[in-house]
C-alpha cells in the first residue's frame, strides 16, 4: 500500500492504522487459507475491500449501535469498527468457521467495541436491542435483503447496504415492499469520492 491508498488509509483509520494493517494481514493469510477471501483478492485487499468498506463510516452517527449482517470476513463490520472506535459493532454470521476466524482476529487486535453473534439475521432479532444502523455487503439483492435486515431496526434507524452499479435498479425493484416496513426514504449515495479511485455505492434506507 502506497501513494493515494496509503493517504486514504491514514485519513480513515488515523491512529488505528496499524490495527487495520494487521487485520488486512489476517485477510491475506488465514482469511484466504480458510476460504473467507478468494486468493485473487490478495493484491487488491486495501482498494477493493478494506478502504471500500471503511469510507462508509461517514454515514454512521456518533456512538451508534451497529449490526453487520452476514459479516463473513468482517467486511464491512470490522473495517468500520476499526475506523470508528466510538461505535458498538455486532457481527452476525451463521457459519461456525467464519465466527471462529472473526473471534480470533478480534482477540488478536484487542478490539473492545466488537462482538460476534453466531446466528442468521432472522434469529438475531430477539437478542438485539436498540439497533441504530444495520450494514450489509454482498449478502443478497436488496429485495431479499430488506426482509432480513429491516426487522432488526424495530421501526427506527437505517440500513446501509453496500452495492454495485445496479443499486438504483435494486431500489426500484424493492419499492413495493417499503410500506410493509415503514420506510421513510431510500436513496443511492456514493461515499469516498475524494479518497478512492472508485467510490463506494451505498443504498441508505431510513425508517
Amino acid at each position: 500500500m502506497e501513494g493515494a491508498e496509503l493517504e486514504a488509509a491514514q485519513q480513515l483509520f488515523g491512529d488505528r492504522l496499524d490495527l487495520a494493517k494487521r487485520y488486512t494481514e489476517h485477510l491475506a493469510s488465514s482469511g484466504i487459507v480458510r476460504g473467507l477471501i478468494g486468493p485473487r483478492e490478495a493484491p487488491r485487499l486495501w482498494e477493493r475491500h478494506v478502504l471500500n468498506c471503511a469510507v462508509v463510516q461517514e454515514l454512521i452517527p456518533e456512538k451508534a449501535r451497529v449490526v453487520d449482517v452476514g459479516s463473513g470476513a468482517g467486511l464491512p463490520g470490522l473495517c468500520l469498527a476499526l475506523a470508528r472506535p466510538d461505535i458498538s459493532m455486532t457481527l452476525i454470521e451463521p457459519l461456525e468457521r467464519r465466527v471462529q476466524w472473526l473471534n480470533e482476529v478480534i482477540e488478536d487486535l484487542e478490539l473492545t467495541n466488537v462482538t460476534v453473534l453466531r446466528a442468521r439475521a432472522e434469529q438475531a432479532k430477539k437478542e438485539l436491542k436498540n439497533v441504530d444502523v444495520v450494514t450489509a455487503r454482498a449478502v443478497s439483492a436488496l429485495i431479499g435483503l430488506i426482509d432480513i435486515t429491516l426487522p432488526l431496526l424495530k421501526g427506527r434507524g437505517q440500513l446501509l447496504a453496500l452495492k454495485g452499479r445496479s443499486a438504483q435498479d435494486e431500489v426500484d425493484k424493492a419499492k413495493k415492499k417499503f410500506n410493509r416496513f415503514g420506510v421513510r426514504s431510500a436513496e443511492v449515495l456514493t461515499v469516498g469520492d475524494d479518497l478512492l479511485r472508485e467510490p463506494t455505492t451505498v443504498v441508505r434506507i431510513e425508517l
